[in-house]
This record gives C-alpha cells, sequence and structure tokens, in this order.
C-alpha cells in the first residue's frame, strides 16, 4: 500500500520504482520436432521472448498545510497531524497510485510563498478563492467544502451582533487569510471604521477575545465548536455568513496535470460518499452540500 509521509520541514525527495513485468523464453522448435508434436496433437510453443516492462515512476507531490487550524489541519493529543483536509489529502493519494503524497507542514503566511517558489506543489488548507490569488495561482475546479465566515465575540458580548456594530472595535484576523480580504473589503466599501489588527496564524485570538483585549474575530461554526469544547473559550457566532465561499485546492499555474487529477479523485470521493463522511466526522456537518 502506499504510504503517505508527513514533513515538517524540507526534504529532499526520490523517484519511486513501481513493479516490473516478467521476461518469459520458450526453447525453439525444429521442424522435426514440430511434425512430432502435430502428430501427437499438440501445437508447438513459438519462439518468443516479452520485453521486461521499464519500470513506471510515482511522481512525489510536497502538500503544504498547517498545524493550527481546529478540525481542518492540526496536532491532535496523540501528536498526530490529521483534521478534515489532512485526511481527504491522505484519501485522494490513495485514489492517485502514479503520485505518492508529501504532507509538509508550515505557518500559514508562508504556504503561498511555498507555492510560488516551488517549494511546495499545492496547498490544502481551507482555501478560498480571491482576485489576487487568482492572478498567480491555479485552483483545481472541484468544490470539497463550504466555508461559512461569521463574525466571532465572547459569549457574553451582547453589544456586537453584526459586522456592522464593530465600528471603531479591534477585529483580529489572519495575515493573507481571506478573513483579512473580506474584512478589508466590508471595511472600504462601507466605511465601517474598524480597526483590523493582523495576526499570525495559531495566535491566540481567542484568548485576546475572551480577555477582553480583542472585540471580534472571523471564523466558522465548526472551528468555534471545537475551541469552545477543547479549551473552553467561552465564544460565539453572530450575524449572517460574510461569505459562504467554496472551498479548492491551490496550485502554481503549471499544475494542469496535476489539478485533472486532483479534481477526478475529488469527483470519485464525492460520488461514494466518502467525502460527506470526511466532513460529519470532522466538522460535525455535511459541509459538502452545493459543492
Amino acid at each position: 500500500m502506499k504510504k503517505l509521509t508527513i514533513l515538517s520541514s524540507l526534504i529532499l525527495t526520490a523517484a519511486f520504482a513501481a513493479g516490473c513485468g516478467a521476461q518469459t523464453k520458450t526453447a525453439s522448435t525444429t521442424p522435426a520436432a514440430a511434425a512430432a508434436t502435430a502428430a501427437a496433437g499438440t501445437t508447438a510453443p513459438s519462439t518468443q521472448a516479452t520485453a521486461t516492462a521499464a519500470p513506471k515512476a510515482v511522481k512525489k507531490i510536497v502538500v503544504g498545510t498547517g498545524t493550527q487550524f481546529p478540525n481542518i489541519c492540526f496536532i491532535d493529543d496523540k501528536g498526530n497531524l490529521t483534521g478534515y483536509d489532512v485526511e481527504l489529502v491522505k484519501e485522494i493519494d490513495k485514489r492517485l497510485p502514479e503520485y505518492e503524497f508529501e504532507l509538509k507542514t508550515m505557518e500559514f503566511k508562508n504556504l503561498l510563498l511555498s507555492l510560488e517558489t516551488n517549494k511546495i506543489d499545492f496547498i490544502a488548507h481551507q482555501m478560498e478563492v480571491n482576485d489576487e490569488r487568482k492572478q498567480k495561482f491555479l485552483f483545481n475546479d472541484e468544490a470539497y467544502n463550504i466555508f461559512p465566515n461569521k463574525i466571532i465575540v465572547h459569549k457574553d458580548n451582547n453589544a456586537v451582533k453584526s459586522i456592522d456594530d464593530l465600528k471603531g472595535k479591534k477585529l483580529l484576523v489572519t495575515a493573507t487569510s481571506n478573513a483579512a480580504v473580506l474584512a478589508e473589503k466590508y471595511n472600504k466599501e462601507h466605511n465601517t471604521g474598524i480597526n483590523i489588527v493582523y495576526t499570525a496564524a495559531g495566535e491566540d485570538a481567542k484568548s485576546l477575545i475572551k480577555q477582553g483585549r480583542a472585540d471580534a474575530s472571523i471564523s466558522t461554526q465548526f472551528a468555534i465548536d471545537f475551541v469552545n469544547k477543547s479549551v473552553d473559550a467561552q465564544l460565539k457566532t453572530v450575524g449572517e455568513p460574510l461569505s459562504n465561499s467554496k472551498v479548492y485546492f491551490i496550485l502554481r499555474k503549471d499544475g494542469d496535470e496535476l489539478k485533472k487529477k486532483i479534481d477526478e479523485a475529488v469527483k470519485a470521493i464525492k460520488a461514494d460518499g466518502t467525502l460527506s463522511k470526511l466532513s460529519t466526522q470532522w466538522l460535525g456537518a455535511d459541509y459538502t452540500v452545493g459543492n
């Protein structure tokens, strides 16, 4: 069985040989021998040799992901990298024998740069489409999730009921994230006057909100359910979703062949119900509906 490797730092990769064909050879026969076998009611074998099949290389694919996104890509209590995106990548890897995937973890802010500089081949980290990303990168066609971005606040905060109530208040967003793009765009278009504060991925926004040092952030209900259960973050979501963006894998512009294979695999994973099961297992509901 093909094994998917998880990396925490860049390593050298090597081609992987996949199976060799057998070579067979039979003895030649003389006319007399042929006549004898014919008389016996059998047919003499002809001389033939099957050339050994050339080894087929399995292409190594490095997949960039993170460790700080609850239920999506995170380190569990046993020290294992897991989550919805991680397990989906493993499932795709099983179905593409021509590739061998390696998961490489890094800070979220470094994912796009690593893709651009050829350090990874695609990103699995709930990547949503925006204009800036489309200019530089390639997205696969088959969405694998819907990402409902909402405002999150402390559970006792009843003053903020939507993004419109954040005028003059501190909103935490992860640098380079689509949440940051959403907040910037909304602020500009509606003249909301939100104080947008940029944090690194994994920076403890939940604690800052709980301590009253920040007013709000942007996340999903399934992420908030996870942190409330695991660390008593005391958060809640408010208002309507800021977006219900579809989620894709993001590749380099030259990744058309890999993109096609990923799309074929995702379609099959959807069709047999595996994707729905993964979503329900990790996110608490089927967020694949409508993709």
